[in-house]
């Protein structure tokens, strides 16, 4: 792994910000055209504390009627195509629910789910049975919607105070219901659902066996996984914060993510971003940055993308970034510096053949030692700033997340318990 304070000062000048851009997308501009003293003035990264989330509106009000009329037409229909609304929960038949649950003096789960992903009713059936063989309540159901990805209802579930929360869905869904219980202590059992499971991957999960998965809730073991947070600022100058499970991105990854079909990704799954990425590539073009991982020096260089990893496994086996690990409260970060063919073939063989296969042998270990490639380089901190102007689009665990002119990543140590089939191997964790 290289150094983290390995510059490659190779880059071009931005291009022009409008004269009418916040003064924090001029400075990230500045920044971003080598100055210290602008990169400094605009961090995201300094007093955490000072700089919460974005508001997140309280589910149970977001679930109220607003006492205004529309018509069909105009509102937006959520996954389900049937149940509009902010937060939505349901009983054990489907049917909607009141957000205020009956006490109970027993443990009581709750379950968050994606109704396109999974089969409802005999998912909320399955749960609800093995609750009782626990002797727990009968389980809190939640639907996502396509204003609700999980976040909301997680913390509606928080606040009947249930004692473990379980989420069925795509990562997305994974992503958002891992963000609301981060720092809460509340156990989080992911059950495999759709094409990705990247964290349930990176976690060794079974991935065909539910009621495993299910029933680690009730009788599994709680392990402490690390989990990301990312605070971007907006072209506009807005703030936002939100979590990752495994990995963030910016530059050519999202672009790829943003121009990968929808319609094809249900039909292939994850092979349906190889489509993406040939669109994206056709285009891309490497951006300039200013970055400086914690406790570092700044640096410049120029890039068509950035990762940021909590963990490092992606679907059919790829390591990106082989020696991260999901709990050592550390961030990898991988910087894609391709120049021309020759080197986009040095960022496939470094991803695809260097980590996925020389790593796993002591010979191809060796072999990487002597070699000498700058097409990607790795890093490594608690978190690291990144500054760059024009905005360039990110993605969060797989879903597209707009521009941003800036990003500051960091690792929460043990954020997040995670419920594990009972004497599941964390070793390789």
């Amino acid at each position: 792994m290289a150094a983290p304070d390995e510059p490659r000062d190779d880059a071009e000048s931005t291009e022009n910000v409008p004269s009418d851009a916040p003064d924090e997308v001029k400075a990230d501009a500045a920044a971003a055209d080598g100055s210290h003293e602008h990169f400094d003035s605009a961090r995201l990264g300094d007093d955490i504390e000072d700089h919460p989330r974005k508001d997140a509106p309280d589910p149970k009000e977001a679930a109220e009627p607003d006492d205004v009329i529309h018509q069909p037409e105009d509102v937006e229909p959520d996954s389900s195509g049937e149940m509009p609304g902010k937060t939505q929960r349901v009983d054990a038949e489907g049917e909607e629910a009141p957000m205020d649950a009956e006490p109970t003096q027993k443990k009581r789960a709750a379950l968050v789910y994606n109704p396109t992903k999974v089969e409802p009713d005999a998912l909320r059936a399955r749960v609800a049975e093995l609750a009782a063989e626990a002797d727990w309540a009968e389980p809190l159901f939640y639907e996502t919607t396509v204003d609700d990805l999980g976040d909301d209802a997680t913390r509606a579930a928080l606040e009947e105070e249930v004692d473990a929360v379980l989420v069925a869905g795509g990562d997305g869904t994974v992503r958002a219901v891992a963000e609301a219980l981060t720092s809460t202590g509340v156990p989080l059992t992911i059950v495999p659902s759709g094409t990705g499971n990247l964290l349930a991957r990176n976690l060794n999960l079974p991935l065909t066996d539910t009621d495993a998965m299910i029933r680690a809730t009730f009788e599994g073991d709680i392990h402490p996984i690390d989990t990301g947070i990312a605070r971007i600022r907006r072209a506009d100058g807005e703030i936002e914060e939100h979590g990752f499970s495994v990995m963030a991105g910016m530059g050519l990854d999202a672009a790829m993510i943003q121009n990968t079909r929808d319609d094809l990704k249900k039909q292939v799954g994850w092979v349906a971003y190889i489509d993406g990425a040939a669109r994206s590539l056709v285009n891309a073009k490497p951006f300039r940055v200013m970055y400086q991982l914690n406790g570092h020096r700044l640096h410049s260089a120029k890039v068509h993308s950035v990762l940021f990893a909590n963990c490092g496994a992606l679907q059919g086996g790829v390591a990106l970034i082989p020696d991260a690990s999901i709990a050592d409260g550390r961030l990898d970060v991988a910087v894609l510096q391709p120049t021309g063919v020759l080197g986009w073939l040095g960022v496939w063989r470094s991803i695809v053949w260097d980590n996925s296969v020389l790593r796993r042998f002591r010979a191809g270990r060796r072999v990487l030692e002597r070699r000498k490639d700058s097409s990607v380089r790795y890093l490594r901190g608690t978190g690291i700033e990144l500054a760059t102007a024009p905005a360039q689009p990110i993605e969060l665990d797989g879903d597209e997340f707009g521009e941003a002119t800036r990003i500051y990543t960091r690792i929460v140590a043990g954020g997040l318990s995670v419920a594990l089939p009972k004497g599941h191997d964390v070793s390789s964790l």
